[in-house]
């Protein structure tokens, strides 16, 4: 074992170990196949891979397929993609809760002969009416004490799809009067004409999630369950049913803290409102926490998993900053990034005393620390763009920006001095015009000081480019503990630009992630296309 994860699973399985309690640790990912997987779900994937890792033990990969209605292919493809992506590697085949159905059939069966289970013929709404509220105790339902006989019947009859979706389900019979809401006669199936995506229409009644894990679970030999602190209510329900349907192996369950990360919402069902409203463009909206959207924006596997693991695992729901998360991913891509210039929002400049038709090659770096990602060439001439905001009209003292009558080192190249500017008909500054000093490439004049220095990209070398800057959606701190979220949504989370960038960040087709000189880090977007006049790229993170 290499580096050890100190926290309170941890411990827990080095105790099981050391009491031989059990040989191998077993842990799984269960994903529920209706939706994209989130931030949060990386937690998961990290503590669930990379404790089997550490113990040398097996993680499964099984999909919660209980519910046709809201399950697709699409999704289960996406999450296959994406834990690959991540770099996990789960034991054996993929499993799905619905290779098991005619065990939990069967499970359910052994309830109702204990009389511990019962065909209920009320409504949804009366279902609920009955089981009270956490300071009413909930009351009988009138089909509680029908017969194991009529149960049976009953239950074979929903199977069999006698019934309308809603006529009636299946439910255990513990306490109605139990303090805990979860054990006032759950739910263990209910009836639902759809169309599954593997076992297609051979079943008319599912198993709910509850009745269904803690089984799968237990027939896959699953050491450790571990799960968010908001199944730490269903742990009792989870025991109550492996206690009573005469399984031999019973998982345990273990609950931590779920992600809770600023101005983001982790929940499936609020992500895919954001896409149904349209605040976003889907599941891959590189402003989305999903998986998708964050590799879209650039972030990468190794950053996501260095975030799980230094934001630890506890019992305690804590807030984690962003400015963690961006922090993991500037130290990954600050290693590897090729560095280039871009030119967000361009304005002209003319060099007046520099050769009409002269193009000058200069060679540089492409990463100032790391010397094996070699040079490439950059060209200097009489007309270059320098973004809009390096140049401010009016002399400010201590000012890094261009001005007139002052000057400006540009990167990598000349000192220039602007002398006059060029407005449009509507006020708007449409060209500056400069001087260069000849002798100062790559270093300072003698006799005088330099204030700054800005990028810029010669005319001769640039491509046409969008670029892409992202802010959170919600513009509050903690918007999932706004019960009207949307009221919240940041109408400025997405700004576009349109500039240039070096025409030779186009040779190397490797390359993935850049860093735009004093504008922060890029990705291409995936969705750009050789039919496309513009180049988009999505920021992933600026410098700071």
């Amino acid at each position: 074992m290499k580096k050890k994860i100190k926290n309170f699973i941890f411990k827990i399985i080095k105790s099981d170990l050391k009491k031989k309690k059990y040989k191998i640790i077993r842990t799984r990912f269960p994903p529920e196949p209706n939706g994209y997987l989130h931030l949060g779900h990386a937690k998961s994937i990290f503590l669930n891979f990379h404790i089997s890792k550490l113990f040398k033990g097996k993680c499964n990969l099984r999909f919660d397929d209980t519910n046709p209605e809201k399950e697709k292919k699409k999704y289960i493809k996406n999450i296959i993609k994406e834990i690959k992506w991540l770099g996990y590697k789960w034991n054996k085949k993929i499993k799905y809760a619905s290779n098991y159905f005619k065990k939990i059939y069967n499970y359910a069966l052994i309830l109702i002969k204990k009389n511990l289970a019962y065909v209920d013929q009320l409504n949804k709404k009366e279902i609920k009416k009955y089981r009270g509220t956490l300071t009413t105790v909930g009351k009988n339902s009138p089909y509680r004490n029908q017969s194991i006989k009529k149960n049976l019947w009953l239950f074979k009859k929903m199977k069999k799809g006698y019934f309308k979706e809603g006529e009636v389900c299946l439910r255990a019979k513990i306490n109605m009067h139990s303090s805990q809401i979860i054990m006032r006669d759950p739910v263990l199936y209910r009836i639902k004409f759809f169309k599954h995506h593997r076992t297609k229409n051979i079943w008319n009644i599912y198993p709910t999630y509850d009745f269904t894990h803690c089984i799968s679970d237990s027939i896959e030999k699953i050491t450790h369950s571990i799960c968010t602190l908001e199944f730490l209510d269903n742990k009792i329900l989870y025991n109550w049913i492996l206690n009573n349907i005469n399984i031999k192996f019973k998982s345990t369950q273990y609950e931590f803290s779920k992600l809770n990360l600023e101005y983001t919402i982790l929940s499936k069902r609020k992500l895919k409102n954001l896409i149904k409203k349209k605040i976003v463009d889907g599941w891959d909206d590189p402003r989305m926490p999903t998986i998708s959207g964050l590799k879209r924006r650039g972030y990468t596997p190794k950053s996501i998993k260095n975030f799980c693991k230094k934001i630890g695992v506890t019992k305690q729901n804590n807030l984690i900053k962003i400015s963690f998360l961006e922090h993991c991913i500037r130290k990954d891509l600050n290693k590897k990034s090729f560095r280039y210039m871009a030119v967000l929002n361009p304005i002209k400049i003319i060099i007046t005393n520099y050769p009409d038709n002269l193009i000058e090659k200069i060679k540089i770096l492409n990463h100032p620390q790391n010397k094996k990602l070699g040079k490439r060439t950059i060209y200097f001439s009489k007309y270059i763009y320098i973004d809009r905001s390096d140049f401010k009209n009016n002399k400010i003292k201590n000012s890094r920006k261009l001005s007139i009558h002052k000057e400006i080192r540009l990167r990598h190249s000349y000192v220039i001095k602007a002398i006059k500017i060029k407005k449009n008909y509507l006020g708007k500054i449409k060209k500056i015009y400069c001087t260069y000093d000849k002798k100062t490439l790559n270093k300072n004049p003698k006799n005088r000081k330099v204030s700054g220095v800005i990028h810029w990209i010669s005319k001769n070398n640039t491509k046409k480019a969008e670029f892409h800057l992202f802010s959170p959606i919600f513009n509050i701190t903690n918007p999932e503990s706004q019960k009207n979220y949307l009221k919240y949504v940041n109408k400025k989370s997405i700004i576009i630009k349109k500039g240039f960038i070096e025409k030779s960040l186009f040779k190397k087709k490797n390359i993935k992630n850049y860093q735009f000189e004093r504008e922060g880090y890029f990705i291409l977007d995936k969705k750009n296309t050789d039919n496309k006049k513009i180049t988009v790229f999505n920021q992933t993170v600026s410098l700071k």
